[in-house]
């Protein structure tokens, strides 16, 4: 396959890379001093995810465009659930059920050659510039959190979600993709929501994620602390002092 950029449609624009669309192809195109290693990374870990079954658009080469790396993937035509939500509000419990019920599948699956989630999360504890009473605190309770190996997706929210016009839904953005403990996962997309000032809606995320996965939310709130320094790592300052805020208290009633 070859690519022109120029006769390419853009999809999106993030502040590392352009997203387009190539008739049947998503063509993902990197800025030229991200790290190769991180954009084959992504390429590998999708391709493993793709080997459990789940919805997701597949791999179909990695390549150079004009001199930048590129991984290119089917496109997969639809709305994101994010979207959806926004033009349906009266439809927003059924899209939500919809949305756990997908993360629970992917937490169901196995791909044991992904990076681990606490080697992750270790790694960006160090990252921090917290002081180290408070990594130390961090990596204490990381330690003492179960050792699960389910497939958790790291970014794992609606507008990575596309619901094709047959109304299957399919899960984007690999990017972030790890084994570990799925309460971990649910801790993020509950950042997340917080995030986009959607409190209400990271509420009702919380009770129906813990209602359908029989996991209590006192578990997944203990993640919150070690998610939201992970998250604070990802450079953007307008973010950083939110999350802090959850770094800094130290248990949740």
């Amino acid at each position: 396959m070859e690519f022109d950029i120029s006769k390419m449609e853009v999809i999106a624009t993030r502040p590392n890379k352009v997203i387009y669309r190539c008739g049947d192809y998503t063509v993902k195109v990197f800025n030229e001093d991200f790290s190769k290693s991180d954009i084959l990374n992504e390429a590998l870990n999708t391709a493993r995810v793709e080997e459990t079954g789940l919805p997701i658009a597949k791999v179909q080469q990695v390549t150079m465009i004009d001199g930048k790396w590129a991984i290119v993937f089917d496109y997969i035509e639809g709305t994101t659930l994010a979207e959806l939500m926004e033009k349906n509000p009266d439809k927003l419990d059924e899209y939500l059920e919809l949305f756990v019920n997908l993360q629970l599948e992917i937490q169901s699956k196995r791909a044991r050659l992904l990076n681990k989630l606490k080697d992750k999360m270790e790694r960006k504890i160090s990252e921090t510039g917290l002081d180290a009473t408070t990594r130390y605190e961090l990596d204490t309770r990381l330690a003492g959190m179960k050792k699960h190996v389910k497939v958790c997706h790291g970014d794992f929210n609606p507008s990575n979600i596309i619901i094709n016009p047959e109304g299957k839904a399919y899960v984007l953005d690999w990017s972030h993709v790890t084994q570990g403990n799925g309460a971990a996962d649910a801790a993020r997309t509950y950042l997340l929501f917080s995030l986009e000032g959607k409190t209400e809606l990271a509420e009702k995320y919380m009770k129906l994620y813990c209602k359908k996965s029989d996991t209590a939310r006192q578990y997944v709130q203990q993640w919150l602390p070690i998610v939201a320094a992970s998250q604070s790592v990802k450079g953007k300052p307008e973010e950083r002092e939110f999350l802090l805020k959850w770094v800094n208290v130290v248990e949740y009633q």
